[in-house]
């Protein structure tokens, strides 16, 4: 059954959309994504390459962020349009709200046992800034290498929605949120939620803020309880024939190979140069491993790569070692 959200016609005056993805909300949404494995295209290749750049402290942050399941709650309560305001917001909160929150979150129905660490976030000013700190460090590797790509798709995704609205209303843009999971059957937004939730919401004449992601492109993410008003993901899109950023384009828009590379060598073959560069000498089940690919797909793309003179493959016994040339390195060079 889904999840089921009343409007009035005060709610309907007071509905509108964010003008980009909230830092910390986003934060939060990749962080769980990260510790999933669904959605390999998407998010795949992001997810190896996050975690080659991260350190082992970020555990702390999926012991209050889960992939699933309920997060602490001044982790994820900020509205701050910059992640530096969010994290100086979180660094000054008074010790009272960060004990409440902590015994809010350990009452809920958690999978697995509230880590012993965590009783001391409440009292330990410093174990608080090592968090802070963490998240930070998260946010600079797992995030801000995209960020401009996130921002010219939500800058993108805002004209379409604006578009939407300008000639069917909030009801279009209501309907075309996410066909997939949002459903506006008037005066109801129904939900379809991961965990399969079944509730009535009402607004109560506050209105819902909606909120676009990149990284939410799977489900929606609802804070029925923020203030001033609740609010709603729905997933980046630039076009109304998509009902999300189709996967192949999240997984562009969330890589380091430059998008030069990818127009003039397409996506995947770009991100196999881009890889034998980064691993050279690796063998071609190496290189597979590395860009997300299968091994018979990395043999033929090493292979066009090889015959155009932008790498080079020895022999190792029985083994294909992949190496870039010089002109495949000026090529990555002058596309950087």
């Amino acid at each position: 059954m889904p999840l089921r959200i009343h409007f009035t016609a005060e709610d309907l005056a007071r509905t509108h959309m964010a003008e980009a993805p909230r830092p910390l909300l986003e934060l939060n949404i990749a962080l769980r994504q990260l510790q999933e494995g669904s959605h390999p295209t998407r998010f795949g290749r992001w997810r190896r390459e996050s975690f080659r750049r991260l350190s082992p402290g970020i555990k702390q942050l999926f012991d209050l962020i889960p992939s699933t399941g309920w997060a602490v709650g001044f982790l994820g309560r900020s509205a701050a349009d910059s992640i530096e305001e969010v994290l100086d917001q979180i660094r000054a909160m008074p010790a009272a709200r960060i004990r409440k929150d902590m015994a809010v979150w350990a009452g809920r129905p958690h999978q697995r046992p509230v880590p012993a660490w965590t009783r001391s976030l409440g009292s330990d000013k410093r174990l608080m800034l090592e968090l802070t700190d963490t998240a930070a460090h998260v946010h600079q590797h797992v995030i801000a290498p995209y960020q401009q790509r996130i921002d010219t798709l939500s800058a993108a995704d805002q004209a379409l929605r604006r578009r939407q609205a300008a000639h069917g209303g909030l009801q279009a843009l209501l309907s075309g949120l996410n066909p997939r999971c949002i459903k506006w059957k008037p005066p109801v937004l129904e939900l379809t939620m991961p965990d399969g939730r079944d509730d009535d919401i009402h607004l109560a004449g506050r209105g819902l803020l909606l909120i676009p992601s990149v990284f939410g492109a799977a489900s929606p993410v609802l804070g029925e309880h923020a203030e001033p008003q609740p609010w709603l993901t729905y997933p980046v899109r630039l076009n109304d024939a998509e009902l999300a950023l189709p996967p192949t384009e999240t997984a562009r828009a969330l890589s380091t190979v430059p998008n030069s590379l990818t127009t003039l060598l397409g996506n995947t073959r770009a991100i196999v140069l881009w890889t034998i560069a980064h691993h050279p000498a690796c063998t071609t089940t190496e290189l597979a491993r590395h860009a997300g690919i299968s091994p018979a797909s990395a043999s033929q793309h090493a292979t066009v790569l090889r015959t155009a003179g932008l790498t080079t493959t020895t022999r190792h016994h029985n083994t294909a070692l992949h190496a870039t040339t010089p002109l495949g390195i000026s090529v990555l060079n002058n596309a950087a």
